[in-house]
């Protein structure tokens, strides 16, 4: 599955649900699973922020504990005016989707719009991959 507005959508349609106050800064991240499976997760709320985790923890976490092929991923957070932004990946998340291979679609915010997003492939956003080399 590529990543499209399906994807995003439903990203967007679980914060509005898990998190009805738009008063407050929250996000969430959804994933394709190779048989168009979506998985969705939030990061917890926690007191020391070196216990935290992103937004797509969860959902990398249900890929791999049901043997599920990550294809697409997207970031979302819906800030405090009510309009939602695009969140690339950050390392870790880069990292960890790349269990999954280069070919793995992620949202990224369009250059002059944030609140609108674009696909590229893992292997675009990090041309130079340090573990190229042992997966080839």
């Amino acid at each position: 599955m590529k990543l499209d507005e399906k994807l995003v959508q439903a990203c967007k349609d679980f914060i509005k649900t898990r998190f009805p106050d738009c008063s407050v800064i929250e996000g969430a991240a959804a994933m394709y699973t190779e048989s168009g499976e979506i998985l969705i997760s939030t990061a917890p709320e926690v007191f020391n922020e070196g216990a935290g985790l992103c937004h797509e923890t969860g959902a990398l976490c249900e890929a791999y504990k049901k043997s599920l092929k990550i294809t697409a991923s997207i970031c979302v957070s819906r800030e405090k005016n009510g309009t939602y932004i695009i969140l690339s990946p950050c390392g870790i998340c880069q990292e960890r989707l790349y269990h999954y291979g280069g070919e793995v679609e992620v949202g990224v915010p369009q250059e002059n719009n944030i609140s609108k997003w674009e696909s590229k492939k893992l292997s675009e956003v990090q041309p130079y991959y340090w573990a190229k080399p042992f997966i080839e």
